[in-house]
């Protein structure tokens, strides 16, 4: 499904989206988008794994429920 959108640019980024754009602006603004969407996501997925890298309490847990779920898997 596509949407229209209107939205207005200034002069010098207009003339960056025609250059770069050429017929297919719309595209080219689509395929930004995705870009930043993807390096947001990626951000946020990092940023999560640098505060549960630094929760103590977090790999606490983690160990117990390791040693939880390895009872009894030698017998």
């Amino acid at each position: 499904m596509t949407y229209r959108a209107t939205f207005t640019l200034e002069a010098d980024a207009f003339a960056f989206l025609k250059q770069m754009g050429g017929e297919n602006r719309s595209g080219y603004i689509n395929e930004l988008l995705k870009r930043e969407k993807r390096r947001t996501l990626e951000q946020a997925i990092l940023s999560a794994n640098r505060e549960e890298a630094g929760d103590q309490s977090y790999h606490a847990e983690l160990e117990t429920w390791d040693e939880t779920l390895a009872d009894g898997l030698d017998e």
